[in-house]
């Protein structure tokens, strides 16, 4: 097969989570074609993305423009990425007894070459952030009173009026956050709880980002549609990626730069809030507009209950009464506690689960909260196909990067 070479192509993916690319886009890319004056020798679809086998390569920019133009109405928030890429030229028939071609990498084939550098700080940073959180939720649970948490770089300082009240919470802490290394600083005076990331801890920290890291590159160079692609770890906080194969450098940034997040919080159900709905108000102070699945405006709350930080893990699944496809997830401790209080007090109110995706949010659901939900485990269901399910799991399991990551070669 590789004695037959490879043709120039353009490649349509899905540029969002909540967008699938099924077969009868093939029909559609060929239509699009055909009226921008175009043939392909061959369009067809892999699974999760339709190729189109062009003549040339002048032929191929013609038509990822034309594609580009038709399928993302709006360029600001496209739906589908358009791509260049090759394909063999080895006959169908080859390829129906499995006769595939060798993939050859980049020395051979040419191909992108990115060096990526993790930022470790901004994770740490984030850490920090989460730890603040953590803490300020704890002390109110236990009923001790504080005088205010504050973030000293990645440390904590967390101030008290006495000395018992400090040391009360200084046993509290030590029991419950053992990542941290606590001190009691500031004597009788100004009393106060000094916290840092212990070294081992922070060492583990900066491994586990490094590998989610990893982990959501691969799922994001799958979508490419790369053979053999090469990503790995390289020194403390280094990643390379090679792409054989791949013509269209600013769309294989694209992927790479993707990221998509989760948030939860509540609906405004205030009558300003019905009125910004339908066009006939400002969105009140302290909410946020938002698209539903199905079109419709909602208006959300600012305040997040809580990100995709405190999930676990996300599995599809089917919701046992209905048989809808679902994604389960689970969340962590702080997660459970702080989910299990707020649907306790807003028993009744409806609370939207958002997905972010570069850096525009779309509500995947809204249910109502029929009763207090403990045990740290959470149901989305709504408007999804099976396929749509596995993927929304699979991008909020290792979607979002852990740490920044920028590339510098």
């Amino acid at each position: 097969p590789n004695f037959f070479g490879e043709a120039p192509a353009v490649q349509v993916s899905a540029g969002k989570v909540t967008v699938k690319v099924e077969p009868g886009m093939v029909s559609r890319v060929e239509r699009v074609l055909a009226d921008a004056g175009l043939r392909a020798d061959l369009v067809q679809y892999d699974g999760n993305s339709v190729r189109a086998r062009l003549p040339d390569t002048d032929t191929q920019l013609q038509a990822r423009d034309a594609l580009d133009k038709a399928l993302n109405p709006d360029p600001a928030d496209p739906s589908y990425i358009v791509a260049l890429n090759l394909v063999s030229r080895s006959p169908a028939w080859m390829a129906s007894v499995r006769a595939l071609p060798m993939y050859l990498g980049l020395d051979l084939r040419g191909g992108v070459h990115f060096l990526m550098q993790v930022d470790v700080a901004a994770a740490l940073d984030r850490r920090a952030e989460t730890l603040a959180g953590d803490v300020r939720s704890l002390l109110r649970e236990r009923g001790i009173r504080h005088a205010g948490v504050a973030r000293d770089g990645q440390d904590l300082q967390v101030r008290f009026r006495d000395a018992a009240t400090r040391d009360e919470a200084l046993r509290v802490l030590d029991d419950q956050l053992a990542d941290v290394q606590w001190s009691a600083q500031g004597g009788d005076a100004e009393p106060r709880i000094a916290g840092a990331l212990r070294p081992e801890a922070a060492r583990a920290l900066q491994e586990q980002a490094l590998k989610q890291n990893i982990t959501t590159l691969q799922n994001r160079v799958n979508e490419l549609g790369v053979a053999e692609p090469v990503i790995q770890q390289q020194g403390l906080d280094r990643v390379v990626v090679q792409l054989p194969g791949v013509q269209d450098t600013a769309k294989a940034k694209d992927i790479i730069g993707r990221t998509a997040t989760l948030e939860i919080r509540l609906v405004d159900e205030s009558a300003a809030a019905r009125e910004a709905e339908r066009g006939a108000a400002p969105v009140p102070f302290g909410s946020e507009r938002f698209v539903e699945r199905n079109g419709q405006p909602l208006i959300v709350k600012r305040e997040v209950i809580l990100t995709g930080e405190n999930l676990t893990d996300a599995q599809p699944g089917f919701d046992s009464q209905t048989q809808e496809p679902t994604v389960n997830l689970t969340l962590d401790a702080a997660g459970a506690r702080i989910f299990r209080d707020v649907t306790r007090a807003n028993v009744g109110r409806r609370m939207a689960i958002i997905l972010f995706e570069k850096g525009k949010g779309e509500v995947v659901t809204a249910p109502v909260i029929r009763t207090e939900i403990g045990g740290g485990r959470v149901q989305i269901s709504g408007r999804m196909t099976v396929a749509e399910a596995g993927d929304q799991a699979l991008l909020l399991r290792a979607g979002s990067l852990a740490a920044p990551m920028e590339i510098i070669e």
